[in-house]
């Protein structure tokens, strides 16, 4: 079966071969609660749809309109053989619920790298920012180097002190990485954007091949698992 669960996901799972990430578009705050309702709804009604999905994520926007959503699958493969049987009754179910959600964008990565959590670090998370870093298509091969190069470079205890863990991820298109951190709170992470920059960080920032940042704010909403 399906449960509930206030656990957020841990990205450093190693049996995750292909971790997700997608957004909706849904319009305004009640109407990104309902889908959220509808979501929980729909999943926990039904049996856990694949042995090879091992969690299913959603995030509410700080935009008032857009849902995150990031799904944990031991393959590609598996992936597909749940859209092909169950995805889209799901769906039907949610937009009867809440019509007119628009489905923006499904992206497909691999884990590279992580800044992990400290262990014996128990805070919540409070905040999950997701960066998406765009690269030029010839600088494709470059964005581990990339990643390298922000793992390593310097940082004040003062400039990150409200990181918990931080989790670098290829786009399989190879256009982009993304970065799913979690902040202690929203004050915290603004404290860090303002800190002043070292020389390191300069230069990562004005990486050769690096076309730039998006960055959005999201609070973990739902969390759906196998029973």
């Amino acid at each position: 079966m399906t449960r509930r669960t206030d656990t957020h996901p841990d990205l450093t799972r190693p049996e995750v071969g292909a971790p997700f990430f997608s957004t909706w578009r849904v319009g305004t705050p009640e109407r990104q609660k309902q889908t959220v309702e509808a979501i929980a709804h729909t999943w926990e009604h039904r049996p856990w749809p694949v042995a090879d999905l091992y969690g299913y994520y959603v995030y509410v926007g700080h935009d008032g309109s857009t849902l995150l959503h990031h799904s944990q699958w031991a393959s590609e493969q598996a992936y597909e053989g749940f859209a092909r049987t169950h995805r889209q009754e799901r769906n039907d179910e949610i937009d009867t619920a809440v019509p007119g959600i628009e489905r923006v964008a499904l992206a497909r990565y691999r884990r590279y790298r992580s800044h992990e959590r400290v262990a014996g670090d128990l805070r919540v998370p409070g905040l999950i920012v997701t960066v998406r870093i765009d690269f030029e298509p010839e600088a494709a091969d470059k964005r581990r180097d990339w990643v390298d190069a922000v793992l390593g470079a310097s940082t004040t205890p003062e400039s990150d002190r409200g990181l918990i863990s931080a989790h670098f991820h290829l786009s399989t298109d190879g256009t982009h990485v993304l970065n799913y951190a979690a902040w202690e709170s929203d004050q915290t992470y603004d404290e860090a954007i303002d800190a002043p920059a070292s020389p390191e960080w300069e230069r990562v920032r004005a990486y050769p091949g690096l076309k730039g940042f998006t960055g959005t704010r999201y609070r973990y909403a739902l969390g759906l698992v196998p029973d």
